[in-house]
């Protein structure tokens, strides 16, 4: 089985507001077995055009990640969330194939 992702783009419209989503999604996460592999920090935007903050957290399965996503942990700090940001979000299928180094 490949790992799941969940991909975000999100700008934070009330960094105080959202300190109480960020506390409340860690229940989820936590659960589904995600971890943060990016959350914000420096980035460069070499084409197109993303919000100010990525994220990209990794769980353990993409029926992990779509579970996670879909549970009743993860829709109350959805609710936190709301009004307080603007997200685009994807949840992915991790790539399990070749790689170039491979060959």
């Amino acid at each position: 089985m490949t790992k799941g992702y969940w991909v975000a783009s999100v700008d934070v419209t009330d960094p105080e507001g959202y300190k109480a989503y960020i506390a409340e999604n860690a229940n989820a996460f936590r659960k589904y077995g995600g971890h943060f592999l990016a959350r914000g920090g420096q980035r460069e935007t070499p084409e197109g055009k993303l919000r100010s903050r990525i994220v990209v957290i990794e769980f353990p399965t993409y029926s992990a990640a779509l579970e996670c996503y879909h549970s009743p942990e993860y829709a109350k700090a959805m609710a936190l969330r709301q009004g307080r940001s603007v997200m685009d979000l994807a949840i992915i299928d991790g790539y399990d194939g070749p790689q170039p180094s491979d060959s």
